[in-house]
């Protein structure tokens, strides 16, 4: 095994760290090698304020522990860092206990075997999080409170200035929209709810992601020439879809723009049978499975 590089080293340790209190993270329990991820940094609602980089934190854990990609393991990771089917005030002995047993291990078993696995693969997320936001430079604009009206002075140079800010809002605004009805999509496929809601909710986040990639042509059309991000690098930012050709993303697209209503866009892509089959069968087909899992690295009960 490859030896951990010193930044490796501090992010297991600081997440390592962590399990003393468990969540949510405090700033007396919050190493700097965490605040100082750049996925924590770009969350933070002020970059510069260590409280608002801890509450980034423990939102980014929270949301990485959700995702926990091996089932098995998942609910045991979750308990030990406190959260269902732990509960808030618990100590480390108790929560290892649950988080064992949520395991199928023996406690001394998991607290040897698993326990620095599970701990090895936040920490591994974590740094695949940071990682992502280091090599896009694609953040959304940070809003901080006004209290007074701020009117845009009669110049060409204020004039665009708040034109291109007018633009990004909407971008983003459309991108966070489409992310919303993807996670709608995933948490009812994980409810096991109705096909037909499913697909109901499939098709309006078929339009919102349309619509998204609609504002992001806009966009970097308008200001982003030179290719310093493409329309798919910006949708992509809200999150994963089915896998679409080039003319099936266009005819989406094409579809849901000019402010399309959702009932504009299905009736525009009425007939496309071939098209809905293929955005909404991707959502039910079953993901792959990660290449390895805790289970066989630590093999059977004990």
């Amino acid at each position: 095994m490859p030896r951990k590089s010193p930044v490796e080293s501090d992010v297991v340790a600081g997440v390592q760290g962590l399990l003393k209190r468990g969540l949510p993270v405090t700033p007396a329990g919050a190493d700097a090698a965490l605040l100082d991820l750049r996925g924590v940094v770009a969350r933070a609602v002020d970059p510069a304020d260590e409280a608002s980089r801890t509450a980034a934190l423990d939102g980014t854990l929270r949301g990485l522990l959700a995702r926990f990609d091996d089932a098995r393991y998942a609910p045991a990771a979750r308990a030990l860092f406190g959260l269902p089917p732990a509960e808030p005030g618990q100590n480390l002995t108790v929560r290892r206990e649950l988080a064992a047993k949520a395991a199928g291990h023996e406690v001394h078993h998991f607290r040897k075997r698993v326990e620095p696995k599970l701990i090895e693969k936040v920490a591994w997320e974590l740094l695949a999080d940071a990682d992502r936001f280091t090599r896009s430079a694609l953040i959304a604009p940070r809003l901080a409170p006004v209290t007074t009206r701020q009117p845009v002075s009669a110049d060409p140079f204020a004039w665009e200035v708040a034109e291109h800010e007018e633009q990004l809002s909407r971008l983003w605004s459309a991108l966070y929209a489409a992310r919303a009805e993807l996670l709608a999509v995933e948490r009812l496929i994980s409810l096991e709810a109705d096909r037909m809601d499913i697909i109901q909710t499939a098709v309006t986040a078929a339009w919102r992601w349309a619509a998204a990639r609609a504002e992001a042509i806009s966009y970097t059309t308008a200001f982003a020439p030179d290719g310093d991000a493409s329309p798919d690098e910006l949708v992509a930012l809200a999150g994963w879809t089915p896998a679409l050709t080039a003319p099936q993303a266009s005819r989406l697209t094409e579809a849901a723009a000019g402010g399309a209503s959702r009932e504009q866009f299905v009736a525009a892509l009425h007939g496309e049978t071939g098209l809905g089959n293929t955005w909404t069968e991707g959502f039910f087909a079953r993901p792959a499975a990660p290449d390895s899992s805790i289970e066989q690295e630590n093999g059977s009960a004990s």
